[in-house]
């Protein structure tokens, strides 16, 4: 553990894989390891730039254009792209890799492909430790990009210092395209694919999408002007330094003002609610629960037993027995 610190820390990509892959397995012993590893991190900070979309906006292609263009000015990009997993079969196709073949073959840069493990949200469940180990190698901007839109898909809001939404123009009746939910999470809309014949069709979708921004109540965490739509290409690079010169002004805004450290703060509150749940639901699993689980649910289903009552009934076990620990 000594070492796999001590090269993490030293921006090793190798290191760097190996911690990832080590803080997501479901192993108890990796799970130890992975809880003493992230206990001895250094306090670094990058900007964490959370991404979602619509299928086919072309959120890879962006991520690519606008990660390299970070590279030349000579910041580390570590890219999080969380893949869906089958509902049926569990797999994930994990191809962003591909899709980004100069940015992964980029010394500059780090892309790590993630199956989302039908984990709701729109991210894996170790995302936000994975962002903590992409800091602590030195990176200078993580980008977290999410399974896809959708009222689900903001979890990343709660794991990043800016949320950005990539849309594409002529995507139909636009304004119902995606739900109010997501929209009142985004910092930047990104209008994409703003070149060639769609680029009038982009500049008049990024138009509609701005007015629907006034529309939205004002949030204490923005500075006049924010949120805002912008048309960008990823195809050609036009509108991607004036995309990250926005980010940059908000970013520091928020900072000089206090929002930053108080959101991470609360962010940190909200992912140590998120894992007390999550370990409170893994313990169904262990043996003498799993039995009386099985019971009620026979129950439940033959129907000589209400499903709240048969849920109050394993609630109050827990309890005692967890009463009994404490004691």
């Amino acid at each position: 553990m000594t070492e796999l610190l001590d090269s993490l820390t030293k921006g090793n990509r190798r290191a760097l894989s190996r911690a990832i892959t080590l803080i997501e397995s479901t192993r108890p012993d990796h799970r130890e390891q992975a809880v003493e590893l992230l206990s001895q991190l250094p306090p670094r900070q990058a900007l964490r730039i959370g991404m979602s979309g619509t299928p086919g906006v072309g959120k890879s292609t962006f991520i690519e254009a606008f990660g390299t263009m970070l590279t030349e000015q000579g910041y580390r990009v570590a890219v999080l792209a969380v893949d869906p997993s089958s509902a049926r079969s569990g797999g994930s196709i994990l191809g962003d890799k591909t899709r980004m073949e100069l940015l992964s073959r980029n010394p500059m840069a780090f892309i790590r492909p993630t199956p989302s493990s039908a984990e709701l949200g729109g991210v894996a469940r170790r995302t936000r430790e994975s962002i903590r180990l992409c800091e602590a190698a030195g990176y200078d901007v993580v980008l977290i990009e999410t399974v896809g839109v959708g009222q689900s898909e903001t979890l990343v809001a709660e794991m990043s210092d800016l949320f950005i939404l990539l849309l594409a123009p002529a995507g139909g009746d636009e304004l119902q395209g995606v739900k109010r939910g997501i929209m009142e999470m985004a910092d930047l809309i990104l209008v994409n694919k703003a070149d060639g014949d769609l680029l009038a069709t982009a500049r008049r979708t990024c138009a509609d999408y701005a007015g629907a921004l006034r529309l939205l109540r004002k949030r204490p965490q923005d500075p006049g002007g924010f949120p805002k739509a912008l048309a960008v290409s990823a195809a050609t690079g036009d509108g991607l330094r004036k995309a990250w010169d926005e980010m940059q002004e908000l970013a520091d805004w928020r900072r000089e003002n206090g929002h930053f450290e108080a959101t991470r703060s609360a962010q940190a509150r909200h992912w140590f609610m998120a894992e007390l749940r999550a370990g409170l639901l893994a313990r169904l699993d262990q043996p003498e629960i799993k039995g009386e689980l099985q019971r009620l649910g026979d129950a439940v289903a033959a129907g000589d037993m209400a499903p709240g009552f048969a849920a109050t009934q394993l609630l109050d076990q827990l309890s005692k027995g967890q009463g009994g620990a404490l004691e």
